[in-house]
């Protein structure tokens, strides 16, 4: 007796990343063009963002805006705010709701669920019903940038916490071939690349600094360093005891450009290059510390889980707060997507 084979059901994971989530239009792009129709989408932060528009049939448009962003308007969407975290992250949702997504999860054309994170007890949270922007403005709650959001008595969080590629959660909403996108693969790339400085650039800089260091008599002029002095320098000159103010400004001068110095010294044959690394803003330590994060949760999880078909941009070189280059971010999601092509004829898509 023969049996009917049904058709698989497809799921499409959109995983976290922040302003690297534009790649995901790029993705749907490729996908659409192959014939290929999610039945089910997930999201995770940003592609939660990305996930709702899309299966509300809002993705064209939603990707045109987008398009159009630049760094000033990005700026004007930041609601900052002084406790729970950096913005309130209304502004953007409401603007979102009233122009792309209104519809309830029920009312959505396909299937659509996506992940938060329970800031109490650390529990992943999986939403599906309700208001879509209420549920996404939880799943991008991204710590210390974002506030947390309450929904349900509940304080929640950006998803990407626990759960960056919502593998699991596209196969319990019913999935049996699960095409995953994973935002973060790429990026410690970024962070192993060495300081783009020039030898030449350091060179300049060792003079100046060498410069800086000439001993001066007390009835000598001082000498131009190069280029304009300091508006900050200058306020210390005075008719009165001014060669002792100027070399009190310049030693300040060699004190600040103490590792520039150490860089030019290797040249002249003197003392070793100082290795030792910039310290790098608040912002930007907590944001390295959410990529090193949901990098390493994504490989754990997707090792117990994987997805039939990974997709995986190169994006390292997109910041996590670079809403307005969403042009290179889509490339990057097409071009991607049309590497996995053939596997995902290999699945009968």
């Amino acid at each position: 007796m023969n049996k009917l084979r049904r058709k698989p059901v497809v799921g499409l994971a959109l995983g976290s990343g922040s302003a690297r989530g534009w790649a995901h239009f790029g993705v749907l792009h490729a996908l659409r063009e192959a014939g290929i129709s999610p039945d089910i989408i997930c999201g995770t932060s940003i592609g939660s963002l990305v996930g709702a528009t899309y299966a509300a049939g809002e993705m064209d448009a939603f990707e045109s805006w987008v398009l159009g962003l630049g760094k000033r308007k990005v700026f004007g969407f930041m609601d900052f705010n002084l406790g729970g975290g950096l913005l309130k992250g209304e502004k953007i949702i409401d603007f979102w709701r009233e122009n792309f997504v209104q519809e309830t999860m029920e009312e959505l054309g396909a299937p659509f669920g996506c992940v938060a994170t329970d800031l109490q007890t650390g529990a992943e949270v999986w939403l599906r019903k309700g208001s879509i922007a209420e549920a996404v403005r939880a799943s991008i709650a991204l710590p210390g940038l974002f506030t947390p959001s309450t929904h349900d008595g509940r304080l929640l969080v950006d998803g990407g916490l626990v759960n960056p590629v919502p593998v699991s959660l596209a196969r319990a909403m019913g999935a049996d071939i699960v095409i995953a996108v994973d935002l973060n693969a790429d990026i410690m790339r970024k962070h192993m690349k060495p300081v783009d400085m020039s030898e030449t650039d350091l060179k300049i800089h060792a003079r100046e600094v060498r410069a800086s260091q000439m001993p001066l008599d007390e009835d000598d002029e001082p000498p131009l360093p190069l280029g304009q002095i300091p508006e900050a320098l200058a306020a210390h000159a005075s008719p009165v005891g001014w060669s002792g103010k100027w070399k009190r400004s310049m030693t300040s001068v060699k004190t600040m450009s103490s590792s520039v110095m150490r860089m030019g010294r290797k040249d002249e044959g003197g003392e070793e290059e100082d290795d030792s690394p910039s310290i790098p803003s608040l912002l930007n330590v907590v944001m390295a510390s959410v990529n090193i994060m949901q990098m390493r949760i994504t490989r754990s999880r997707m090792a117990g889980d994987p997805a039939e078909v990974l997709i995986a941009p190169r994006l390292s070189h997109v910041g996590l707060m670079d809403f307005h280059r969403g042009r290179e971010s889509i490339d990057e999601g097409y071009a991607a997507t049309q590497l996995v092509l053939p596997a995902l004829k290999g699945w009968g898509l």
